[in-house]
């Protein structure tokens, strides 16, 4: 969650990689698409997008490790025809703690830190952009725009917003729009057939770079895992917020990405360069956007910071922090305060429900001081898809113009469970916000003695660390490492 709010935008963008699966036979049945190079329109397009696109996912990483990406994504991406002029194509490093990659027309080509840092070679950073590319030069977003009457709801924790609890009611629908916009993830879902045409044109495009094309099948591998080892560590079975959970069974991806690459396929991977040009990224939340670490979210920015109950998790966003569990979903977040405290409950309450729509009645505010700082409540019942939910919003003053905020959905007598959250709330003083530290991707070299168990025990992780550093390297229980091998920790 950033410092200041910033006006919501809605983008429909080319999807991730990952997607349903496809076939061998379908893979080998596939057509090239035909490429049709950068216009002007889509330049003009694209550049008025970039500046609001780039801010909605954390902002732009600059340096050596974003010239690395960006030189990287060039060159795969001429490789598509689109081009053949690497100054054709803006591709952007993006300082967001989610694993995403999307790319817009004109040129413009997107991943996050996150994902970067789950990859394990060039091939795979090239597998990933290559594939984003595909879906411009195939102009899959032109076509799935034309055919698409709303964004996609992403991710399994804000899924429910419009399923179990509230259906295809007004209030899901603009709640759904909320936590989308906190959650940093509105894309627009492609067909099976366009996602396997991607694939096919991202495999192709590492050949032609001279990169070994089954990369794109041990990147989607690791996106897998990750998948896995989050829906565990969160204790659902749902998938999370993230790049691979876009698009359902990346499992199968792999087998179909390896069939279409060749198992005898050659090429360059540069592992040890790659390693090297990544070392020192930061890994996870970006303490200047608040730092999610188990149930308890700090900002040193904004002095906070609260707990969720047990059996919650959190998602960081741009502007608001999305909190799920299985009895209830919340968000916190900020809006405009002019000092009133009632007044800024009822406009939250108001912007739960669509324009030209009758706002919620909170009915009466009620007040109270929550560890020294001034709060204020409300609570509706709320009929939904059937059944009634009680939405509340918890307020806090934190200053003559700031106020922050918690909006809850439970199904009807059960907001108890939130009690704990909304007394959390607290500042916290500045030798508290000094200590929060971000965490770093570290790339060490293996030495005599190393094994993966004591290097898996310097992650700067409390839960599964072993598990962790496996998912990270790319490896599995019954892997082996030797001396001299670069791997990556993670580390304060």
């Amino acid at each position: 969650m950033s410092r200041s709010s910033r006006p919501a935008g809605r983008w429909l963008v080319s999807a991730a990689l990952l997607s349903l699966a496809a076939t061998p036979a379908m893979l080998g049945a596939q057509k090239a698409a035909p490429v049709q190079s950068i216009s002007a329109k889509d330049k003009e397009a694209g550049a008025k997008a970039h500046p609001d696109l780039v801010a909605e996912f954390g902002g732009a990483e600059t340096g050596t490790q974003a010239a690395y990406v960006e030189t990287v994504g060039k060159n795969i991406a001429v490789q598509s025809g689109l081009s053949n002029a690497k100054g054709d194509f803006t591709v952007t490093l993006l300082n967001s703690p989610v694993n995403n990659a999307f790319a817009i027309p004109g040129g413009y080509i997107y991943t996050t830190r996150q994902l970067v840092a789950l990859m394990n070679n060039e091939a795979e950073l090239a597998a990933v952009l290559g594939h984003e590319v595909g879906h411009v030069a195939a102009r899959h977003a032109n076509k799935r725009q034309s055919a698409a009457t709303k964004n996609t709801l992403l991710g399994a924790g804000l899924a429910i917003l419009s399923g179990v609890l509230l259906g295809n009611s007004q209030i899901g629908q603009v709640l759904q729009q909320g936590f989308l916009q906190g959650s940093q993830l509105l894309t627009l879902r492609y067909s099976r057939a366009q996602e396997t045409e991607s694939d096919n044109l991202g495999v192709e495009y590492l050949r032609k770079a001279g990169y070994d094309p089954r990369a794109m099948s041990t990147v989607l591998q690791s996106l897998a895992n990750q998948n896995a080892l989050d829906a565990r560590l969160m204790g659902t079975t749902n998938q999370v917020p993230a790049w691979a959970s876009t698009h359902p069974d990346p499992a199968s991806r792999v087998r179909a990405a390896l069939v279409r690459a060749g198992t005898n396929a050659k090429g360059q991977t540069n592992r040890d360069l790659f390693l090297t040009r990544i070392n020192g990224l930061t890994y996870g939340d970006d303490p200047r956007q608040g730092v999610v670490d188990g149930r308890k979210f700090t900002h040193p920015d904004l002095r906070l910071a609260f707990e969720t109950p047990n059996g919650f998790y959190m998602v960081n966003g741009t502007r608001a922090v999305a909190i799920s569990g299985q009895s209830g979903k919340g968000q916190f977040a900020s809006g405009p305060f002019s000092g009133d405290l009632d007044a800024y409950v009822r406009a939250a309450f108001a912007g739960l429900t669509e324009s030209g729509q009758p706002a919620i009645d909170p009915g009466t505010i009620q007040k109270s001081t929550v560890n020294g700082l001034p709060a204020a409540y409300a609570t509706a019942r709320v009929a939904s898809n059937g059944s009634q939910v009680d939405v509340t919003v918890f307020a806090y003053r934190f200053s003559d113009t700031q106020a922050y905020h918690f909006v809850t959905i439970v199904p009807a007598g059960t907001g108890a469970v939130f009690n704990g959250m909304y007394g959390s709330m607290r500042r916290i003083s500045d030798s508290e916000a000094a200590a929060v530290k971000p965490r770093k991707l570290a790339v060490i070299t293996v030495r005599k003695g190393d094994t993966i168990k004591s290097l898996a025990a310097r992650m700067a992780y409390a839960d599964a660390p072993l598990d962790r550093f496996l998912v990270l390297n790319g490896l599995t229980a019954t892997s082996t490492i030797a001396e001299g091998q670069k791997v990556k920790l993670v580390t304060y």
